[in-house]
């Protein structure tokens, strides 16, 4: 099968994400996306994949594949992108996350509040407890963990001086050895691989992590899939 050419970010945050604005809808996001020129989106909240249903059936409307994901806080308080084929998929690991995270309460007068909804943009709930947190999964336990519900990780924003596994650890472990890892749009590319020698057996994904509108860039990734579906992209990310 011939391959196609597939604009995507694999990090974009809604208004579920309490850093979010509140106008970060998944159906603002998608259509957005879609204008300018995206073919595929991955919605990855913090800690959570309750906007994912509405995303993709947004995606489905405006005719933009929505990868169903999350950014989950490991225990290290390493950001990682994690992303699945389904979103039932989605949903079971938003459950087993959910378990695994301290109960503390959101304060949306400090933090912003964490807005559910439906593909229309109709509030449908907020999420009481503050996903901003760390879980009590370690880096390396999350990439087993995604894995087990068919997904893949990979680690967030690898450049930035907090939240990131370099920050962090100063390095990458040797285990789990990473298909790929996601830069910001301001990464010097060749100077972190110069650092980082292990980034050259990577997939380098350059995301936004927009977390209000005008945060979405124009497209800055082309991969090459043998379909614009999540379940390619998956297998692209696993068989690097």
């Amino acid at each position: 099968r011939s391959a196609m050419i597939i604009k995507a970010d694999l990090h974009m945050h809604t208004c579920l994400s309490p850093c979010g604005d509140d106008d970060m809808t998944p159906y603002n996001a998608v259509n957005l996306a879609k204008l300018l020129g995206y073919d595929m989106i991955a919605v990855t909240d913090h800690n959570s994949c309750l906007n994912c249903p509405a995303a993709v059936r947004a995606g489905e409307a405006a005719g933009l594949v929505v990868v169903p994901g999350m950014e989950l806080c490991t225990a290290e308080e390493i950001h990682n992108v994690c992303l699945f084929p389904s979103l039932d998929a989605a949903k079971e690991f938003s459950d087993f996350v959910y378990d695994k995270m301290p109960d503390i309460i959101n304060r949306p007068e400090i933090f912003g509040e964490q807005i559910i909804t439906d593909e229309k943009d109709n509030i449908i709930g907020y999420e009481k407890r503050l996903l901003t947190v760390a879980s009590d999964i370690t880096e390396s336990e999350t990439v087993k963990a995604v894995s087990s519900y068919g997904g893949v990780c990979f680690p967030a924003h690898i450049d930035r001086s907090s939240y990131s596994i370099l920050s962090v650890l100063g390095t990458f472990p040797e285990t789990p050895t990473f298909k790929a890892a996601g830069l910001s749009r301001y990464a010097d590319e060749k100077k972190l691989s110069a650092e980082n020698p292990c980034l050259g057996n990577m997939k380098l994904f350059v995301n936004s992590d927009a977390h209000r509108l005008s945060d979405i860039p124009e497209p800055q990734n082309e991969l090459e899939l043998p379909e614009c579906s999540a379940e390619a992209l998956i297998d692209y990310i696993k068989n690097r």
